[in-house]
């Protein structure tokens, strides 16, 4: 399989039923569903399979063509008042429930689903067109005929893929497992070895052999084989229209109630439900969903954060209330790429503007004429001029041997190992190793003139400055593992054949093994308070004879069958003493642009950041700190390794008594905590400032996410870059893709995607404060406008008797909906409070809308009195001061009704935008030239008289003038905390 091939997940919907996923995985589909088995996978035959494999196709869609419009009207109809408004609109059929035309109620519902359905299916159409990009990717399989080219689409369990820019196929390839741990760096994997020995790939489908393979497991560290997801702001809008549909069953009921419940009075509770049904605003949804695309387009539109995609324009609303945001750490909060920084020799350090220095001495070590050597022994300054190049020497070649780095010659960007090798050409050299650390180290003794230029597995060939080749016979390796935490090589030099065993590990452990010494510590200190990565190098040289004893007993030790590897520990133990100390290395993995300043950003707005990594403890502590995630003044608690359930209900108790203190701790410990003590360990954590979760793998990422929804009830957002990131976006109330070197995987499964961590910045403190703030106003706004027609029918209904018979009619009642106030309201989506520019420098505006202040009960409280007031004071009003006919009071209070509406909307409004204004006289101007075809409803040549003109006037004053004095006072006295800046 090719190291790029897109093995995506289905993208699920959104849950908030917390309940646990089954599968070993969040995408347990690629796994072929239900019970999980092993299997036998025959090599270039996948007509042989034993069981049907899903296809290798990545689908983000939610629907497919048979299922598109029955799903859109399911999650439509699932809502309370969609559902609601269909009751409505069938009970028209019924002659005694009808109280009007059926366009009344049938017209308002049907644009609604239409907006609805083209909105979705504009979504499923990108989302197709996404897939099918990356679903025709090309690559090449290995069949009978030869190297065949075979879409993404169409490789299948069996196929043998062409790995390239890794190796020989047949012989040893690095692989990639950043899908699975988020890990980037190349790992060695070697073949069996039977395969080994095959002249060229396509012996492979000589040969009748298969591969079994375990049951998929969340183990992506072992394997055994043999060679034979509904956004939170629409529930709160759903719970308030639940409140208003409440208080529609009570005033229904006390009006026939008032009636005595007399006659047929259950009839008369079904009309009056109908009459006011406005109570519960049929545009609510539309309004919503119109505004989303909106804030969506706007995102997209956004200069400053260019190449930003909203996948899902449901959520932009739910930016604007974050309360913790997870992220990944490698490509998201760094660039994955390591960067040399400092050589420290204990009385000498060489940081970036001083390599010159290291160069020079490299050099001459390799260049000085043998005269010169013996005039440099001299005493005085020389010799120690001469100490110091010899130590430089000794340091840099010591880091250009001790690592599993191997160099890939290519050309034209086809392996040609052989031909390039034999030349060593620079510019055809990948370097590829187990981790970006050992890359950057050698790439570093590169540029100061010690080149590594072949390895295979017994041997290395390094380039001096002069040109000349080195050779070194590997005698031994020990691979670095985390248990240990240090590497170590036996290298024989083939020119003078001497044999040296060169180690490198962490300061904690190498502290015991190298001499004494008095600066190792403090120095080791100090460059991971610059958020440096340090190593620890060190030699020993060894005689021809203490190498022989030392390889018999190794040998020896391998082959035992007790206790084997505590043996083998035991004999490389016996060299590790008393190793002389070279130096220490500082490499940083490079943040990724502005990203302290972002995280700032976010910490200021109330937001706790928790940074869940598949990297080590110490890699994740560092970035932690050189990203400023733990501020300077904080401290950070280190969980201690935890395996039982006393030894977590220990650290647990040490670490509650700590105050303000980061927490970092690794995946196992979790896993432990979680399982003995999982409320108490997140009751701590939900309290700690920053947390970082090392050795996370994939589902504890999405854990992590779950328990705090159901812990906190707060809302979260996940970033991550790659795809063992998708679990934890998918389980994430907002999921955020960054696109980046680990490709699409995240970005595709996000529903929102960004190029940069820092953009995360503005798409929260602006779009989504806009977003939310700007959606509360509107609903708030909506619910206002059909209150307030809703009042005006209830006082009516009082004033004649409590008759069931509706004050406006036909297109009065739907125009007021639509083009008499549609535009003003809805353009109450390009409102403000402060310019971009003030919300990002000021973050702590942020903090207000984490309370849910916008939009709550008591600013919903407020909206109902206001309604109530206007309501009650256009209606009785007209009443007081119509003259002789009916139609007199409907063109004094329609009329009063949409002025009111259009000043509350310029009451509401706090930054005006030009489509506002455009907006207000539009409206008002369809009203006036559609009075001329309103004659059935209102009596045109009484619109035109004097009376008619200053009773509306007066009316539409005694309504909107309290609320704009109130306003100003309020602003004058209790200003809101956004006002200081804009003033």
């Amino acid at each position: 399989m090719t190291d790029n091939i897109p093995l995506q997940p289905v993208r699920h919907k959104k849950r908030h039923d917390n309940k646990r996923r089954d599968g070993c995985c969040p995408w347990s589909r690629c796994c072929g569903g239900g019970d999980f088995r092993p299997r036998t996978v025959w090599l270039g035959h996948p007509e042989k399979r034993e069981q049907r494999y899903p296809r290798n196709v990545i689908n983000n869609q939610k629907y497919n063509f048979f299922t598109f419009l029955p799903g859109v009207l399911f999650n439509q109809f699932k809502y309370f008042f969609n559902l609601y408004f269909l009751l409505l609109a069938c009970s028209q059929f019924v002659n005694e429930l009808r109280l009007g035309a059926l366009y009344t109620y049938w017209v308002p519902l049907g644009f609604v689903l239409i907006i609805t359905i083209v909105r979705e299916a504009v979504e499923e159409m990108r989302c197709f067109l996404r897939d099918k990009e990356v679903n025709s990717q090309i690559y090449s399989k290995l069949s009978t005929r030869g190297t065949v080219k075979v879409k993404s689409s169409g490789i299948q369990v069996g196929d043998l893929i062409i790995v390239e820019k890794v190796g020989l196929l047949i012989s040893s390839c690095f692989l990639r497992t950043d899908q699975l741990d988020g890990e980037t760096d190349w790992k060695l994997r070697l073949p069996v070895a039977c395969t080994q020995r095959l002249p060229i790939a396509a012996d492979l489908l000589q040969i009748r052999s298969f591969v079994y393979a375990e049951e998929p497991n969340i183990d992506i560290h072992n394997f055994i084989g043999t060679f034979t997801r509904i956004g939170l702001f629409d529930l709160e809008v759903n719970c308030l229209t639940k409140i208003l549909f409440g208080a529609l069953v009570v005033v229904s009921l006390v009006m026939v109630a008032l009636q005595h419940f007399a006659g047929r009075w259950y009839l008369q509770i079904f009309r009056f439900l109908l009459l006011f049904s406005n109570i519960v605003p049929i545009s609510l949804r539309v309004n919503l969903d119109m505004g989303k695309m909106v804030f969506s387009w706007m995102i997209k539109k956004d200069s400053k954060i260019p190449g930003t995609v909203v996948r899902a324009s449901t959520f932009p609303e739910q930016l604007g209330r974050i309360s913790y945001l997870l992220t990944d750490k490698t490509g998201t909060l760094t660039q994955n790429e390591m960067v040399f920084r400092r050589l420290h020799l204990g009385t000498v350090a060489y940081g970036m503007d001083s390599m010159d220095e290291v160069q020079s001495h490299v050099f001459s070590a390799y260049t000085q004429p043998p005269q010169d050597l013996q005039a440099s022994r001299a005493p005085g300054a020389t010799k120690v001029r001469k100490t110091i190049s010899s130590r430089v020497h000794e340091a840099v070649k010591a880091i250009a041997l001790v690592h599993n780095v191997t160099p890939v010659y290519e050309s034209n960007g086809v392996t040609d190992q052989a031909e390039a090798e034999m030349h060593y050409e620079d510019t055809c050299r990948v370097y590829q190793a187990s981790s970006p650390d050992e890359v950057s180290l050698v790439q570093w003794t590169e540029s100061v003139g010690l080149t590594l230029v072949g390895r295979d597995q017994s041997s290395m060939q390094m380039r001096t400055p002069s040109g000349q080749i080195l050779n070194f016979t590997i005698l031994q390796i020990f691979p670095f593992t985390y248990e240990s935490k240090r590497m170590g090589i036996i290298v024989r030099d083939e020119s003078t054949g001497e044999i040296t065993f060169y180690m490198k590990g962490a300061d904690v452990v190498m502290a015991g093994i190298v001499q004494y010494n008095d600066w190792l510590e403090e120095e080791c200190g100090n460059m991971a308070r610059e958020g440096l990565r340090v190593l620890v190098v060190a030699k020993k040289s060894l005689t021809e004879e203490q190498y022989q004893d030392f390889e018999a007993r190794y040998v020896q030790a391998k082959l035992s069958v007790h206790d084997r590897s505590l043996k083998v520990a035991t004999v490389i133990e016996s060299l590790e003493m008393e190793m002389e100390l070279l130096c220490l290395t500082g490499v940083e993995d490079q943040l990724q642009a502005d990203v302290r300043p972002t995280l700032e950003i976010l910490r200021n707005a109330g937001i706790k950041v928790w940074m869940l990594t598949g990297d080590k403890l110490e890699t994740a502590n560092c970035t932690a700190k050189n990203a400023h995630l733990v501020t300077r003044n904080q401290d950070i608690h280190v969980f201690r390794p935890v395996t039982t359930r006393s030894e977590a209900h220990l650290e647990l108790n040490a670490f509650r008594r700590k105050h303000d203190c980061a927490l970092v701790i690794s995946g196992d410990s979790l896993e432990v905590c979680l399982k003995y003590y999982e409320y108490e360990f997140m009751e701590l954590a939900c309290q700690c400032p920053a947390v970082v979760c090392c050795r996370c793998a994939p589902t504890q990422k999405a854990q992590i996410v779950r328990l705090l929804q159901e812990r906190t009830g707060k809302l979260t957002c996940a970033v991550g870059d790659g795809g063992n990131d998708v679990s934890m976006i998918q389980e994430a109330d907002c999921g955020v893709g960054v696109e980046g070197k680990e490709g699409k995987q995240a970005s595709l499964a996000a529903d929102f995607s960004i190029t940069q961590f820092k953009h995360l910045g503005r798409l929260l403190m602006v779009h989504g404060r806009n977003s939310y703030k700007r959606s509360a106003a509107l609903s708030q706004f909506v619910i206002h406008r059909s209150l307030c027609i809703s009042t005006m029918q209830a006082v009516f209904s009082s004033v004649f008797y409590f008759a069931s018979v509706p004050l406006y009619q036909g297109f009065l009642i739907i125009g007021y909906s639509t083009i008499y106030t549609m535009f003003p309201v809805f353009s109450l989506v390009l409102d403000k409070d402060v310019k971009s520019e003030v919300a990002m420098l000021y973050p702590e505006l942020y903090k207000d809308l984490l309370k849910g202040r916008p939009l709550s009960f008591k600013t919903f409280l407020i909206w109902v009195l206001i309604s109530i007031y206007q309501g009650s004071i256009i209606m009785y009003g007209a009443l007081l001061l119509f003259e002789s006919e009916f139609v007199h009071i409907v063109a004094i209070s329609f009329t009063s009704l949409i002025l009111t509406e259009l000043l509350m909307v310029a009451l509401t409004v706090q930054t005006w935008h030009w489509l506002m204004i455009v907006a207000e006289l539009l409206s008002l101007a369809c009203y006036i030239a559609s009075l001329v075809f309103l004659h059935e409803f209102i009596d045109v040549y009484f619109i035109a008289t004097l009376s008619f003109v200053w009773k509306v006037t007066a009316i539409t004053l005694v309504s909107c003038l309290p609320l704009y004095i109130l306003k100003y006072l309020r602003r004058r006295f209790s200003p809101p905390s956004y006002s200081k800046l804009t003033s």
